[in-house]
């Protein structure tokens, strides 16, 4: 299944901060707003976001969006293969082999029907 990442109507509100560059292992981000990643979001690195995450390469490490409860708040990245990924109050894990399935377009997590869904994205 296939999804748009907004509505034309939702565009994202408040804060956005743009890092530059991979997050390695250890590397922590913690911002009020969204959070925009140029580059790979390793194993070990965390992001945390009150609103949106947007990672432009491959998602490895954790991110939880929607920290503050924001069950509208979205992750979309280039490979999503996030060790753990929130929205709001929803965890998740990929399932076992997930690797071999994913990565072949940009997908979109977000909370649909209560639970974590991740989708393709249309671009």
């Amino acid at each position: 299944m296939m999804t748009d990442f907004w509505d034309k109507n939702d565009l994202p509100k408040g804060n956005t901060v743009l890092i530059e560059g991979p997050l390695r292992s250890g590397h922590k981000i913690d911002y009020d707003g969204n959070v925009v990643v140029m580059g790979d979001v390793n194993a070990g690195a965390e992001v945390r976001a009150t609103g949106h995450i947007i990672i432009f390469g491959a998602l490895r490490g954790m991110v939880h969006s929607g920290a503050q409860g924001d069950i509208h708040a979205k992750v979309l990245a280039l490979m999503l293969f996030p060790t753990q990924l929130r929205i709001a109050d929803h965890i998740t894990c990929p399932p076992q082999g997930y690797e071999e399935i994913a990565g072949k377009a940009p997908e979109v997590a977000q909370i649909t029907g209560g639970k974590v869904v991740i989708e393709q994205l249309i671009v």
